[in-house]
């Protein structure tokens, strides 16, 4: 797998999600519903704050 995974804070309500870098589908935050990442073909658009990398491959 040639990809990372992100700890991304959300801009709303602050929760903390892993997200994977190269997500193939919209990821929102389970708490309140704001988009976290969306899709481009490659490297997702992370739009919360990156708070760490958990695990870079």
């Amino acid at each position: 797998m040639a990809g990372s995974f992100h700890r991304v804070a959300c801009g709303d309500c602050e929760n903390e999600q892993v997200v994977f870098g190269k997500a193939s589908s919209t990821v929102s935050c389970a708490v309140c519903g704001t988009t976290l990442a969306t899709p481009t073909g490659g490297e997702a658009e992370l739009h919360g704050e990156i708070v760490e990398t958990v695990e870079a491959r």
